[in-house]
């Protein structure tokens, strides 16, 4: 019998207390965070709620209705660019403001919205993952279907530097496994940008050691305020606002901070 425990499978990283394993594990195929337990989802034609839970004999929907929580059409689709694709992630940012970590965590293939690098230091002192605007590109994107508890909370966990922006698939195409087009989703959009090293082109997505090798190669301030090592850059960037705060404004001195100002143009106001 498969164990289906986050730390079986590997995904009960969390990127708050661990950084430079940002973003931790995230989901590959269509699943629902039950708690400390992944539980995989089996798609069917038609909507999400009527997916089948495997080895629950039963449908998503009445799982949840079940367990008296949210059915999927009671949820809002939210979808993820770094953490927030982790279950481990998702179940520390529910658990610890009391609420219960059941969420579907299901990939969704999105055409026009990108993934780059934040243009900003988080406070737990990495440099996350956030979306820009690309037309041509398809992405697929950790979807969670978060209930209004959930929702609340994990937009107050995303305040300080994300806005939660609406996306609709007459203008980014949306696809669950399925095949179902998703209508409606959010997801968070950097208030400083994406970072761009030339100017003009994003930064790609790569793991934490990688990426702050090569921005304090790239940067002798920055090597100086938070080298010599990815180490030392999380280490100081979490103990020290001012820091993150300095980092920051180097990126922006520095003509590396390219903004994105038309995805935060559908931002949703709470």
């Amino acid at each position: 019998m498969v164990t289906r425990s986050l730390e079986a499978l590997g995904l009960d990283a969390i990127a708050a207390q661990q950084p430079l394993r940002y973003p931790g594990g995230r989901v590959s195929e269509p699943a629902l965070l039950h708690r400390d337990k992944l539980l995989p989802l089996r798609p069917l034609a038609g909507p999400l709620g009527g997916w089948q839970v495997d080895g629950s004999g039963r449908q998503l929907d009445e799982f949840l209705t079940e367990l008296d929580l949210p059915p999927t059409g009671k949820r809002v689709p939210v979808m993820a660019v770094g953490s927030n694709g982790s279950p481990g992630q998702m179940r520390h940012k529910l658990t610890s403001t009391g609420l219960t970590a059941t969420v579907p965590m299901v990939p969704v293939r999105v055409t026009g919205i990108a993934v780059g690098v934040s243009a900003h230091v988080s406070v737990h002192g990495y440099v996350s993952a956030s979306p820009y605007l690309d037309g041509a590109r398809e992405s697929t994107l950790v979807t969670s279907w978060l209930d209004a508890d959930q929702l609340r909370a994990i937009d107050a966990s995303e305040a300080l530097n994300f806005r939660r922006v609406k996306i609709t698939c007459d203008r980014f195409p949306m696809r669950l496994a399925s095949g179902t087009p998703l209508p409606v989703a959010y997801l968070y959009a950097n208030i400083h940008g994406v970072l761009a090293l030339d100017g003009r082109t994003p930064h790609p997505t790569t793991d934490q050691h990688t990426l702050l090798t090569e921005l304090l190669a790239a940067s002798p301030q920055l090597h100086e305020l938070l080298g010599p090592t990815p180490q030392s850059w999380v280490q100081r960037a979490a103990a020290t606002p001012q820091a993150r705060t300095q980092a920051t404004q180097l990126f922006k001195s520095q003509g590396w901070t390219l903004p994105q100002p038309e995805l935060l143009s559908h931002q949703v106001h709470t």
